[in-house]
């Protein structure tokens, strides 16, 4: 049966406090209070460095055995090593402690910056590296460099699949060639809604869907009307409909808005 997640771009802004948090709140208990509100989120500290194992054990403790958590890739892999000379850059990411979620471990997110165009041979080649299971994961986690020998997580209380979804924002993406590319390898493409800045594709390419809201109006700070989330709501029940899970994620946070729209996306969809 298919399930949908939706939730928020991170869960630790100040601006938040007071507001959606209430006033007083530890900050170490904002992600268990957050996980009361939505079902899912996408953990983003993991694109700027990589985590802790301790990090994700503590995070999969906070959260309710039913939440799921997205997983953004390392910015080093997609902006710096731009997809290229991948291998030991993606151990270290799998050592680092994604493993440690258990079956709380949701779908990948690999991010490109802007200015990456498509370019075919590269993508085969990095896909034909992703791990597809956990199993996968732990065993390509052995590669990891000898820096990080003190903090790796390498093992898996069961072989689950691993999901990976790509964000593209440069037109050259928008090509029946890169869809045709993402349904061979089984990789969604992210519905990306950034007040019209870069292409919003809405294929469905593998077998669940993934959407990222950064504003309809302005980029990270716009909250949805009442009708722009209907809308996408119904664009979800269409999905759903398809038999395929689908995560949604609001990454308008600026006004304290992604956790609001997210609960009353999460309201339309549950109704």
């Amino acid at each position: 049966m298919a399930r949908v997640y939706c939730g928020t771009s991170g869960w630790t802004y100040p601006p938040w406090r007071g507001e959606f948090y209430p006033k007083g709140l530890p900050h170490r208990d904002e992600l268990r209070y957050m996980a009361t509100r939505v079902s899912s989120v996408e953990i983003n500290g993991s694109f700027y460095a990589l985590q802790r194992p301790s990090s994700y054990l503590t995070w999969r403790d906070q959260t309710p055995d039913d939440f799921v958590f997205a997983l953004k890739a390392p910015r080093y892999i997609t902006h710096m090593k731009r997809l290229r000379d991948a291998r030991i850059p993606l151990a270290n990411f799998f050592a680092s402690g994604p493993l440690a979620l258990g079956h709380k471990l949701g779908p990948i997110l690999w991010q490109l910056p802007p200015n990456f165009r498509f370019v075919p041979s590269v993508f085969e080649e990095f896909f034909a590296q992703l791990p597809r299971s956990t199993g996968e994961a732990a065993y390509l986690g052995r590669l990891h460099e000898e820096r990080l020998k003190d903090r790796v997580h390498l093992t898996t209380d069961d072989d689950r699949p691993i999901r990976h979804a790509l964000e593209v924002r440069h037109e050259s993406f928008v090509t029946p060639d890169f869809a045709a590319l993402l349904r061979e390898h089984h990789v969604a493409v992210v519905a990306a809604d950034t007040a019209g800045k870069w292409p919003n594709i809405r294929e469905i390419t593998t077998d669940f869907a993934y959407a990222r809201l950064h504003g309809d109006a302005e980029l990270y700070t716009s909250g949805y009307t009442d009708a722009a989330l209907d809308q996408w709501a119904a664009t979800a029940r269409s999905w759903i409909d398809r038999g395929i899970d689908v995560h949604v994620y609001f990454d308008n946070d600026v006004k304290v808005r992604a956790p609001v729209d997210a609960m009353a996306l999460e309201r339309r969809l549950q109704a």
